[in-house]
């Protein structure tokens, strides 16, 4: 996966709060990616709303 890459959001890993919950099924972009805790690499993922928050990519996949 690439920065500036259109991608849906179609399954959460870990337990998150409802305001991820709510980006399920919603298409963002890719504006960069974050170093996790030793289980992998996670995106950065941009939405229409301005907001942002990381996935693990096995959550997300390219549209």
């Amino acid at each position: 996966m690439e920065i500036g890459q259109k991608v849906k959001v179609f399954r959460l890993r870990d337990r998150v709060s409802a305001p991820v919950v709510k980006k399920l099924g919603q298409v963002g972009i890719i504006q960069g990616y974050k170093v996790t805790d030793g289980r992998g690499i996670g995106v950065v993922v941009l939405f229409d709303d301005n907001t942002s928050t990381w996935f693990f990519e096995d959550e997300i996949k390219p549209v």
